[in-house]
C-alpha cells in the first residue's frame, strides 16, 4: 500500500480482492487480486471472451461477484446494500462501448442529463458546466448537435465528456477506440492523457488495442482465458519485455516482426 509524506497509508483508489466471476456454473475468471493507485491510466486487457467488459461491470456495481469484494477508497463497495450504493456510484464516470448517447438529445441535453438528475444546480450553471465538459474534449461549439450529425471520434469525446459530468473520482472508459482509424484512436489516446494530467483523473480502460496500451497505460490486469484468472498485473511495457507467462508475451507480442538476422538472407 502506498505511504503519503506524513507516512500514512494510503488506500488504493480501487481494489480487487480474490474476486470470482460467474455466469450461473460457468466460472468467467476466478481470484482476480489488483490495485489502481490515484491518476493510473489502468487498463484491462486479454484475448476476445475473457470476461473483460463483464470485470468492468461488477467494478462498477452492475453485477454481483461470486466471491471476493471490490473496495473503493478501502470501503468495501460490494459489501453496500443496493440502497446506499448511490454514495459510490456518483464517484464513478462511465462511457460505454458504443458512446451510448441518446440520439434524440443534442449533445449538450446528453451532458446535461446526469446533472439535472442527481444536481439542484441551476439551470445557468449546468449550461456553463456542459460548454466547459464539451471545451476539455475540444467539442466547444457542438451543444446543438445530434449525435448522427458527429462522427464515430466525435461521439466517442462527446461519451467522455458526459462520463465526466459529475467530476467523477474514476472514469470506466469501454473500449474508447474500437471502430476508430488510427488517427482517431491516438487522438482519443492524447485526450486521455490530458484529462489524467489536468484533472487528477484516476482512468480504468478496457481494451486490446495494443498501440493505445502502450501509448498512456502505467498500470493493468491481464485476464488468461486458458486459465481463467490473471495471467499478470504491472506496467504493460515491463510485462511485454520481462512478463514469464507465455500468454501474456504472445498477447502484448503479437504483430512484432521477427528480427531477420543478415546470415538468413539469401
Amino acid at each position: 500500500m502506498p505511504i503519503s509524506p506524513d507516512q500514512t497509508p494510503v488506500s488504493p483508489k480501487l481494489a480487487v480482492r480474490d474476486l470470482t466471476m460467474s455466469y450461473g456454473s460457468f466460472v468467467v475468471m476466478r481470484d482476480l487480486n489488483f490495485e489502481v493507485a490515484e491518476k493510473d491510466i489502468f487498463i484491462i486487457m486479454g484475448s476476445s471472451g475473457c470476461g473483460k467488459s463483464t470485470l468492468l461491470r461488477h467494478l462498477i456495481g452492475l453485477q454481483e461477484p461470486t466471491k471476493g469484494s471490490v473496495l473503493i477508497a478501502g470501503e468495501d463497495f460490494t459489501a453496500t446494500a443496493p440502497s446506499e450504493r448511490g454514495k459510490f456510484i456518483r464517484r464513478f464516470g462511465v462511457m460505454y462501448q458504443s458512446g451510448a448517447l441518446w440520439s434524440s438529445l443534442t449533445l449538450a441535453e446528453n451532458i446535461a442529463l446526469p446533472l439535472e438528475e442527481n444536481t439542484k444546480l441551476t439551470p445557468q450553471v449546468i449550461r456553463d458546466l456542459v460548454s466547459y465538459k464539451l471545451s476539455l474534449v475540444g467539442l466547444s461549439g457542438y451543444e446543438d448537435y445530434y449525435p448522427a450529425q458527429l462522427s464515430g471520434g466525435m461521439n466517442k469525446r462527446a461519451g467522455i465528456a458526459r462520463a465526466m459530468a459529475l467530476d467523477p473520482d474514476i472514469l470506466f472508459l469501454d473500449e474508447p477506440g474500437a471502430g476508430l482509424d488510427p488517427l482517431s484512436s491516438r487522438r482519443l489516446d492524447d485526450l486521455i492523457l490530458r484529462l489524467r494530467d489536468s484533472l487528477g483523473s484516476t482512468v480504468v480502460i478496457v481494451t486490446h488495442e495494443l498501440a493505445s496500451i502502450f501509448a498512456i497505460a502505467n498500470n493493468s490486469i491481464f485476464l488468461d482465458t486458458a486459465t481463467r484468472t490473471q495471467g499478470a498485473t504491472g506496467n504493460p511495457t515491463e510485462l511485454r519485455d520481462h512478463s514469464t507467462n507465455p500468454a501474456v508475451r504472445l498477447f502484448l507480442q503479437r504483430g512484432e516482426e521477427p528480427e531477420i538476422s543478415p546470415n538468413t538472407l539469401s
